[in-house]
């Protein structure tokens, strides 16, 4: 374990280290990241200056919400972002051999060293709107603030999850370059409070594809307004982050070179 720690530490000093010689390349990449997800909280803004709402959410609980999916979602990107598109070029290009024989793990391997640094850029946002959200909807207790770790945490596993599925379907869908857009879509409803969905929308997004845990349910447990049945939310999170460790390790079995 201290070797594979030592070894991702290495890749994260490189990856700041590059970061610090292009260093506008770096400021305007973060930048375009941050403002291609500013969109949501902004759309969020004029729906409540013109007089609409999400029933029972008032504007700062809304961008509470959409501040913990930006946080998750940057997170996520540092650590797993460039998964998706190194899978990708590698087996393109059949050259994921190279990695078969490197002494690691090759999934460690591609995490370590596809850190993407230009994504502190949207988590800091995301840390900024939230600070300001929170600032506005009143006290919140200590156990409201553990409850929520909680679930950012398993919030973060289900992106991570989501991340890995999506590279593991490189390797037998090759002309997949679409496949980030359709999950996007899907990871959409995590950003709204779910009530506002049907019940077949909630169910699913709470127990089989738990983007729920994104963005409204840390967002509501640091609201207090979590119900007992949220929290059987948890366990399909984790599942998720297996489940997509056990398909990417299970398609690097599968590579066969070239094109898949």
């Amino acid at each position: 374990m201290k070797r594979y720690m030592d070894i991702y530490k290495q890749c994260m000093y490189s990856a700041l280290q590059s970061a610090a010689a292009y260093r506008m390349n770096f400021i305007v990449s973060s930048l375009i990241t941050l403002a291609g997800n500013i969109l949501f909280p902004l759309v969020t803004l004029l729906i409540y200056r013109a007089g609409s709402s999400f029933p029972g959410w008032s504007l700062f609980e809304v961008l509470l919400i959409q501040s913990v999916f930006t946080m998750s979602s940057g997170l996520t990107s540092l650590i797993f972002g460039g998964v998706l598109w190194t899978t990708m070029s590698h087996v393109r290009e059949g050259s994921f051999e190279v990695i078969l024989l490197k002494p690691l793990n090759p999934l460690f391997f591609i995490i370590a060293t596809t850190f993407s640094i230009d994504s502190v850029g949207l988590f800091l946002g995301g840390v900024s709107l939230f600070i300001f959200s929170a600032m506005h909807v009143g006290p919140i207790p200590v156990l409201f603030w553990l409850q929520f770790a909680g679930m950012f945490i398993a919030g973060t596993a289900v992106l991570a999850g989501l991340s890995l599925m999506m590279a593991a379907i490189s390797f037998k869908w090759v002309g997949n370059s679409r496949i980030s857009e359709l999950a996007d879509s899907v990871l959409h409803i995590g950003k709204y409070p779910l009530p506002v969905f049907p019940k077949a929308v909630q169910a699913v997004a709470t127990l089989i594809i738990p983007v729920g845990m994104v963005g409204f349910l840390p967002a509501s447990a640091l609201l207090g307004r979590m119900h007992a049945s949220d929290y059987a939310a948890i366990l399909p999170c984790f599942l998720f982050l297996a489940a997509g460790i056990w398909i990417y390790r299970h398609m690097i079995r599968l590579y066969e070179g070239v094109g898949g």
